[in-house]
């Protein structure tokens, strides 16, 4: 892999980003170099999805699987038509009411399409991000960009440049940063390569904005199926310290103090009220009672908790419904123990 001395970050104006940076970023991306920039979701790393050779250097960049599909952006609909085999009228209508904005949609992948941006696979995953920054990079490339989020592979999302360059410093060339993102949280995954639609992620579009397009019912994927989704095939999400999700409502107090007395610092995600655990060895991050300003400030409390180099997260569960479905996702995919186990000692570590 190649790596630089140190990755530049180069502020630009979230809605109305200079020239001169965009100039640079697609200069980069037309040489084959991946790039990182904003969406409203989190951060992605992006690079020529028509290249082979710069999609691998998105892989080389975040440690990640080579069989791991990719989510291909663009910043125009039309363009959909050169990396689909086909445009289902049921994918025309998610299109026209959903982008731009945080739906990726699964369809047939043309052969004209680099397997390596589907992981080996016949499909392909594609969304128009509804970023300015995104979008005006987009097309100043010239090129759909391959971009899954813009870190280590398994870590948790990036939300900030900063977060980004914690993990890629000298493996990629450049950032653009633009502040925080909007939503916190990845793209829902809808597949509409198969005889019926399937949600194999959910993420920032719900499932009840999507049943009056889609229907009423989206089966669960089969474990084939599944892997067609970016960001579901392997660990996702996972902060260094091992993740125990708790019910909601459970005391915490007492699992708090279990794990205290086995000599280790504990950190907690909640949304109570934080008097109760305000104790030695323990660091809280109180996130607020909305759902979407909670889904906003997960992964940034989970890694301020791995920065504080707690032993262990305890993270309160939210109701599933609306964004709390993605929430509840990317918290069960982060975890080590399930909701409401008991520490096991040492064990908890491994």
């Amino acid at each position: 892999m190649v790596t630089f001395v140190e990755t530049r970050v180069l502020p630009v104006d979230p809605h109305h980003p200079s020239r001169t940076a965009l100039t640079l970023a697609a200069a980069l991306l037309r040489s084959g170099w991946p790039v990182a920039f904003p969406t409203e979701t989190v951060y992605g790393l992006g690079a020529d999805a028509l290249n082979p050779v710069a999609v691998r250097a998105i892989f080389r960049a975040k440690g990640r699987p080579a069989d791991d599909p990719l989510i291909v952006h663009v910043a125009d609909p039309d363009h959909v038509q050169a990396l689909a085999q086909e445009i289902p009228p049921l994918a025309r209508r998610l299109i026209e009411r959903f982008w731009p904005g945080p739906l990726t949609l699964v369809l047939r992948r043309s052969p004209d399409v680099p397997p390596e941006v589907s992981g080996g696979l016949r499909t392909i995953a594609v969304r128009m991000p509804a970023h300015p920054v995104a979008l005006a990079l987009i097309r100043d490339a010239g090129m759909p960009l391959a971009a899954p989020s813009a870190n280590l592979s398994g870590r948790p999302s990036p939300t900030t440049a900063a977060r980004v360059l914690q993990d890629l410093n000298t493996r990629i060339p450049l950032i653009l940063d633009a502040g925080p993102t909007a939503i916190g949280s990845e793209s829902t995954v809808l597949d509409l390569a198969g005889p019926a639609p399937v949600l194999l992620r959910p993420g920032g579009i719900t499932l009840e904005a999507l049943e009056p397009i889609v229907g009423r019912t989206l089966p669960s994927p089969g474990a084939t199926r599944a892997k067609r989704s970016p960001g579901t095939r392997y660990r996702h999400y996972r902060p260094r310290a091992p993740v125990t999700i708790t019910p909601q409502g459970d005391p915490l107090e007492n699992l708090v103090d279990a794990y205290r007395a086995q000599g280790l610092s504990v950190g907690v995600i909640c949304r109570r009220a934080a008097s109760p655990l305000e104790r030695a060895g323990v660091r809280l991050q109180r996130l607020p009672e909305s759902i979407a300003e909670y889904a906003h400030g997960l992964f940034p409390a989970m890694r301020a908790l791995d920065e504080a180099g707690v032993d262990v997260i305890l993270v309160e569960s939210v109701e599933e419904r609306g964004l709390g479905v993605a929430v509840m996702d990317r918290l069960r995919r982060a975890a080590t123990q399930p909701a409401g186990d008991a520490p096991r000692g040492k064990d908890v570590m491994a």
